[in-house]
């Protein structure tokens, strides 16, 4: 605050503004609240407002001077899902989501907007955990409790038609969390099943939003699974939802990951009039109006990040690293797995040019933590097999299979 000149009532405002951003309702925090803060009287907020004050801030909350609950580690250093410390704040991340807002009693018979507002808060904090770790394993599991969690919750209690809707679409969109984990982990046998249950929740509540969701994660899914057909025929039905046809941000990222499926499927001509399509459609788009959390990661820098994966798979080396680049510069400090992902996608840009030195440089820039994930690894694997059969004697090469042995 002392380095932007922010005063409290200032950052109370931009607090309750990027809670509404995340739950769809105006944010509740008044001067008290972070007057306690700046006192250290609460060291641990709930994970709806330490959401909140990173997005805000653009800083993790440790470096905020906050302690996740359940740790009395004052320091941490966030990690991948194989560490205790991530293990711990994701499940205070899971418990905590929403602690502020009322859960419902175990007489309860009815349902009402603050069974909804809880449910989204803790999608929230899902969302919030994939931006910076992926799609772990914890993560997929999680996702597919809450599905449960919020579809047992109607059966067990009553609640209006609009209500009921409502749950159904935020069951849907746990589900869709859950198959974006798996496809993000490449656990792809795993995905399909979560695939199917999310198109059935969606179609229960006529949930424009998460259907658009669903079938461009089923793009995705069907691009890795080697079925490129089936990945067009996905992401024309994302960019078919009304959606889509009515908010150029949505048609903006069904035609950019069009472009990878078009490029995958070798129609050059179909892949760049996509990802042309796709940049003059984010520039009609409105970037302040109001969207669900989950479409917090599309900006200018993932629309980059997917014209690189574009020009990748059409052989097009300077386009990528071009597009990479742009990406590194304008992307968020806290989608930490975007950035590996860039990182590894600008190597093999560069190696394509035959410029190996850099393209090692670059490929070492993705953390240890989580170089072993995902998708970050087969793109990793990828660059291990073309710098060895490129230059295998090189001493560049040399320092990438060290780097590698050193980082498993």
């Amino acid at each position: 605050m002392r380095e932007h000149k922010v005063k409290v009532g200032e950052l109370t405002s931009l607090v309750n503004a990027e809670i509404s951003k995340l739950t769809g309702r105006q944010g509740t925090v008044n001067d008290r609240h972070v007057f306690k803060l700046l006192r250290g009287e609460h060291r641990s907020p709930n994970t709806l407002l330490r959401t909140a004050l990173e997005r805000v801030t653009g800083l993790p909350a440790t470096a905020l001077g906050f302690v996740p609950r359940g740790s009395k580690n004052s320091d941490p250093s966030p990690a991948p899902e194989d560490d205790p410390l991530y293990r711990r704040t994701f499940l205070a991340a899971a418990t905590a989501a929403g602690a502020a807002l009322t859960a419902p009693s175990a007489t309860q018979r009815r349902l009402g907007s603050a069974d909804v507002d809880r449910m989204n808060a803790k999608l929230a904090a899902l969302v919030s955990m994939d931006n910076k770790y992926g799609g772990t394993r914890e993560l997929q599991q999680h996702a597919a409790a809450l599905a449960a969690e919020t579809v047992a919750l109607q059966n067990s209690h009553t609640a209006s038609a609009r209500i009921r809707s409502e749950l159904y679409g935020v069951a849907a969109a746990f589900t869709a969390s859950a198959l974006w984990a798996a496809i993000d982990g490449r656990r792809l046998g795993e995905a399909e099943p979560y695939l199917n249950q999310a198109v059935t929740l969606a179609g229960l509540t006529d949930n424009r939003h998460v259907l658009f969701r669903v079938w461009g994660h089923a793009g995705i899914m069907y691009r890795y699974l080697g079925r490129p057909a089936d990945a067009v025929a996905a992401g024309e039905a994302a960019r078919a939802t009304t959606v889509a046809r009515s908010d150029p941000m949505y048609a903006s990222l069904a035609l950019a990951r069009l472009a990878t499926f078009h490029a995958d499927a070798g129609d050059h001509r179909s892949a760049l009039r996509a990802i042309d399509m796709a940049q003059a459609g984010f520039d009609r788009a409105d970037p302040a109006k109001h969207r669900p959390p989950w479409m917090g990661f599309f900006d200018r820098a993932e629309l980059d990040s997917l014209a690189t994966f574009t020009y990748l798979r059409l052989g097009k080396w300077a386009e990528a690293e071009r597009h990479a680049h742009r990406c590194l510069t304008r992307l968020r400090p806290d989608l930490e797995r975007n950035r590996a992902l860039t990182y590894a996608n600008l190597a093999l840009a560069q190696l394509g040019q035959g410029d190996i030195e850099p393209a090692v440089a670059a490929a070492q820039k993705v953390p240890s933590g989580i170089a072993g994930h995902g998708r970050v690894h087969m793109l990793l694997n990828t660059f291990t097999t073309r710098l060895t059969t490129m230059a295998p004697r090189s001493a560049a090469a040399t320092a990438w299979l060290e780097h590698r042995r050193a980082a498993a």
